[in-house]
Order: C-alpha cells, then structure tokens, then sequence
C-alpha cells in the first residue's frame, strides 16, 4: 500500500461530499439525477483526474521522456463519460414521463477502467477505497433517497 493513496483518497472523499451536496438538493426537488447519481458520477470524474495524475508520475518516475504528458485529454474523457450519462437521460418510460437508469448509467461509468488502471498502477488501496466509495453511494444512500421520498432511477 503507498502512503500517498490516503491523500488521494481524501480527494475522492471530497469530490463525493462536493457531489452530493448537489445531488441532495436535486434529490429534495424531485429530480432524476439526485444523490447517488451525482455521487457517483462526482467520484468517478476525481477517480479519473487523480490516476491521470498517477499515471503521468509514474511514466516520468521510470525515465519515460517521450510520453506527451496531456491533462486536458484526461479532462475531455471525463467531460466524454458524464455526456454519455446525459445521453442516457432521454430515454424516458412510457408509464412514468421519468427517466430511468441513470444511476445504473453513472455506476457503469465509475466502474469502466477506473480499477483496472488503478490496479494496473498497483494503486490497490486506492481502488479498494474508490469501490467502498462507490458502495456508500449505491447503498446508504439510497436510505437516505428514501427518506426524502426521491423515486429510485
């Protein structure tokens, strides 16, 4: 385990608080995206900065010169991931006018490569935080949905 990944933990842990900040007033509003939507999608999109972050590290770490070194690609992936979640939005039921998947949508978008990179780095501990992360999200939170009375999408 590096040291590091508590730092960099913390980052993900403030990225969901930020988050669901703004998921929990959507939620109070009745709308589709609410807390654990946000949340997750938050996560992910500090996930993928920080092991952006590692990965560059690393390849100047091993002597790696001729690596172009780009944050605004990381960026644009992740502008590129909560776009397919909007996307997703648009399919509505016929039976409700409401959206629905999308915290199914923003759980496939925190799962894809974030951990295989993150392992593929040996960032275990990081990946194992991102997933506990992630299952706070999916599933006390979604108590806390309930209580405000939100529909699970």
């Amino acid at each position: 385990m590096h040291f590091e990944d508590a730092s960099l933990l913390l980052r993900l842990c403030l990225a969901m608080i930020c988050a669901g900040v703004l998921g929990l007033e959507r939620e109070a509003k009745n709308k589709p995206a609410g807390l654990r939507t946000h949340v997750l999608v938050g996560v992910s999109g500090a996930f993928f900065v920080v092991l952006g972050d590692l990965m560059m590290a690393r390849a100047i770490e091993q002597g790696i010169r001729d690596l172009r070194l780009d944050p605004l690609v990381v960026l644009s992936a992740v502008v590129s991931g909560v776009s397919f979640l909007g996307a997703g939005a648009i399919f509505f039921s016929n039976a409700s006018s409401r959206p629905h998947g999308l915290t199914t949508a923003s759980s496939l978008l925190a799962v894809r490569r974030r951990w295989v990179v993150a392992c593929g780095i040996e960032r275990y501990a990081l990946a194992l935080g991102a997933t506990l992360l992630y299952l706070f999200a999916l599933h006390v939170l979604n108590f806390v949905e309930r209580r405000v009375g939100a529909p699970d999408l």
